[in-house]
C-alpha cells in the first residue's frame, strides 16, 4: 500500500484517552504520532468518520501534563486505529510539536511541514 502520509511520523509510546459519543477507551497505548494524528493500539468496534475527544497524557518524574485534541477515525485495522487531529488548542499544540522536534530523526522537515500548514491556514483565512 502506497503511503499517502503528508506528515513525518515519530515512534511515540504513551497512553491516550479516547471519548467517542457511544464509548470511551480510558487507558490505550499508541505507536506513533504526527502533528496532525496518532496511531492506537487495541481500540475496536469504530468506523472510518466516527469523531471523538483525544486526551494523550504526558507524565514525568515531576510533572503532568494532558494534551487535548478533537479526532476522526481514518483508518481501521486489526491491531487498532488511527486518528487525525482536525481541531487542538494553542498549549496543546505547542506541547505537540515539542514532543515531535525532540523525537524526530528530522526537525527540519518538521518546519518545513508546519510551515506549509500555516500558509494553508492563512490562505484559508
Amino acid at each position: 500500500m502506497k503511503n499517502k502520509r503528508k506528515n513525518t511520523r515519530v515512534p511515540f509510546q504513551v497512553i491516550i484517552g479516547l471519548d467517542f459519543p457511544d464509548r470511551n477507551h480510558a487507558e490505550c497505548e499508541t505507536t506513533d504520532l504526527s502533528l496532525k494524528g496518532v496511531f492506537v493500539l487495541g481500540v475496536t468496534g469504530h468506523t472510518v468518520g466516527e469523531k471523538c475527544l483525544v486526551s494523550l497524557r504526558l507524565v514525568g518524574s515531576t510533572s503532568h501534563l494532558t494534551l487535548k485534541m478533537k479526532g476522526t477515525v481514518v483508518r481501521v485495522e486489526e491491531e487498532g486505529l488511527a486518528l487525525h487531529f482536525y481541531e487542538m488548542d494553542l498549549d496543546s499544540f505547542f506541547h505537540l510539536k515539542n514532543i515531535l522536534y525532540y523525537n524526530s530523526k528530522d526537525p527540519d522537515a518538521l518546519d518545513d511541514e508546519l510551515s506549509a500548514q500555516i500558509e494553508n491556514f492563512q490562505d484559508q483565512s
